[in-house]
């Protein structure tokens, strides 16, 4: 899946945002509010006469446009009748506003592998005309339940010391704030967003109770945590309405409604809900499961490296591990975790730890060590390109080199906090040309917008020298292409386009002997030994195996030409 292009603001009156396409949609006025609402309002109207519950999503980006069709796309169990009418609510910036008018076309703001999303949003627009989206939040006032999917994100200030960051939940109090100020006290606010800890006791119920008490309604707010677990890919609808979900409220009717509610628009009969006692259990949960699974990976970096010292190829060591039940999960770590949320999670429970809920000691150790190590695990990669190059009599300032696989995941297009984007960024300070093939990625924005993208100051390029340009540096569809000249190649995902390749094709592409470094465990001892046969060099992430096989090869080289004499 593709992130959405970031836009800078126009300098005339007129204010536009651009979709990914490049096709340019004017900005309403605020003077466009009011009849934007009356026409919401209007639709609102016939939606409950036809006993519809109206939920409003704020925010449609990568998780709140699927949940959007996922809800609006839900029936009655008795009737087989359109249950829900979903508003999605975006702000009209120049970044975002073109999601509104894609979904009020039946088109989904977000490019997916999984064949379901498209047709998703266009049924339920066109075909069932249960999903609207719009830009103004006077709509909060129609809803019976608002799901947020506002993002909050972790913001690192160095390199490996996750520790030197802290979580930024402005948006999301923003949002809280307008919520408060809009909703009707029996409206339901679900928040999907992966927050730090506390957040929804702490830092949402005193928003919205403080607003409720300004307007005089002395009702408790009906709040509540339930988050997603939506993973981009082939199943990425099914991620969402097809999978386990945790959830919880603030106070016992809050915890019936969110029940009820997800008990709608999700398929519970195969995967029952899970209900805690306190939303800060729901906001631990997850942030516990993915610190988990990132401390598992940064674990298996240090025999990682261990092995590629030693002779041992982890890749087999796994697959001997893996065939104990209670190992079966045992990963193999690649150059960098990436994703949205591994690469911060833990992050989140750490700051909340110590600013929402007070506490001064340090009881952090592995969490914060592993998000250390998988965030520069990369620059690990960087060194056995340097190492390989090496070997060959060249060093990487003077090296073409072509890297395979720009997100961070196989077979799908997303580059979020990619491993590759890491590589790539300590090649270029080292000197390197660089270019990239991925059949999944069409911008790699990371790069292409780096002044801006994430936002402005956030980029990795601040860790770096000598990255101004890799804002040129485009996604190429054709491998032949990315590795014609190159010096060496990295193959740092997984794509099922690479794991058909030959190390013949390879060296027809490249048009000499070249530098192989294996990130996933892609290559094949065969493989391997065929590079070496042909002159080339090759290093891999926990592949120690790979010195053996070269010696092999030289060995029976050196047989063969004693023979000849």
């Amino acid at each position: 899946m593709q992130n959405e292009a970031p836009q800078e603001l126009e300098s005339s009156s007129e204010l536009y945002s651009t979709c990914p396409a490049g096709e340019a949609f004017l900005i309403p006025k605020k003077a466009d509010h009011k009849a934007e609402f009356e026409r919401v309002r209007k639709l609102v109207e016939e939606q409950r006469r036809l006993g519809r519950e109206i939920v409003v999503v704020m925010g449609v980006g990568f998780v709140g446009a699927v949940m959007a069709g996922v809800v609006a796309d839900s029936v009655h169990k008795t009737t087989g009748e359109p249950s829900k009418f979903v508003i999605g609510m975006q702000r009209p910036s120049t970044r975002s506003f073109w999601k509104i008018e894609y979904i009020n076309r039946g088109i989904a703001p977000v490019e997916a592998e999984d064949p379901e999303v498209a047709p998703l949003i266009y049924r339920c627009v066109k075909e069932k005309n249960t999903l609207i989206a719009t830009y103004t939040y006077d709509v909060l006032s129609l809803a019976d339940v608002v799901v947020v999917d506002v993002q909050c994100d972790y913001q690192k200030e160095t390199l490996g010391d996750v520790r030197q960051g802290r979580a930024d939940i402005a948006a999301l109090e923003d949002c809280l704030k307008v919520i408060g100020n809009k909703i009707a006290p029996e409206c339901l606010v679900l928040i999907e967003t992966t927050v730090p800890p506390g957040t929804t006791q702490y830092v949402a119920y005193p928003i919205i109770r403080k607003a409720f008490h300004r307007r005089g309604i002395g009702a408790e707010p009906l709040l509540a945590h339930s988050f997603e677990r939506v993973m981009p890919g082939k199943n990425y609808v099914s991620s969402i309405r097809d999978f386990w979900r945790v959830c919880s409220g603030v106070n016992e009717l809050s915890r019936q409604r969110v029940q009820a509610f997800l008990s709608d628009v999700l398929n519970v009969a195969k995967y029952p809900l899970t209900v805690l006692d306190t939303p800060i259990e729901s906001e631990t949960c997850k942030v516990v499961e993915n610190s988990y699974r990132a401390t598992i990976l940064a674990f298996m970096h240090e025999w990682s490296v261990f092995s590629e010292r030693n002779g041992v190829d982890l890749i087999k060591v796994i697959e001997a591990i893996k065939v104990r039940p209670t190992h079966s999960n045992i990963m193999f770590p690649g150059p960098g975790i990436g994703g949205y949320c591994l690469p911060k999670d833990g992050g989140l429970g750490v700051w909340a730890y110590q600013t929402l809920l007070g506490f001064e000691d340090d009881i952090f150790r592995i969490t914060t060590q592993a998000i250390d190590i998988n965030d520069t695990r990369a620059l690990h990669v960087a060194r056995l390109v340097r190492d390989a190059l090496r070997n060959m009599g060249k060093i990487v300032a003077a090296c073409k080199i072509a890297i395979f696989g720009a997100s961070y995941r196989e077979d799908v297009g997303d580059t979020r906090y990619s491993g590759s984007e890491m590589l790539a960024r300590k090649l270029a300070e080292m000197g390197a040309e660089i270019s990239i093939h991925d059949p999944y990625v069409k911008h790699w924005w990371e790069f292409e917008k780096q002044d801006t993208y994430p936002a402005p100051g956030h980029s990795w390029a601040r860790f770096f020298r000598n990255q101004e340009n890799l804002k040129e540096l485009t996604i190429s569809k054709d491998m032949a292409d990315a590795v014609s000249g190159a010096d060496a190649v990295v193959f740092a995902v997984r794509h099922e386009h690479y794991l058909r390749l030959t190390a013949d094709e390879i060296m027809d592409m490249s048009g000499r002997p070249l530098a192989v470094i294996d990130c996933f465990g892609i290559l094949t001892d065969s493989q391997i030994r065929r590079y070496f046969e042909l002159e080339c060099e090759v290093k891999g992430l926990g592949r120690g195996n790979v010195k053996r096989i070269k010696d092999e090869v030289r060995s029976e080289k050196q047989a063969q030409k004693n023979k000849s004499l």
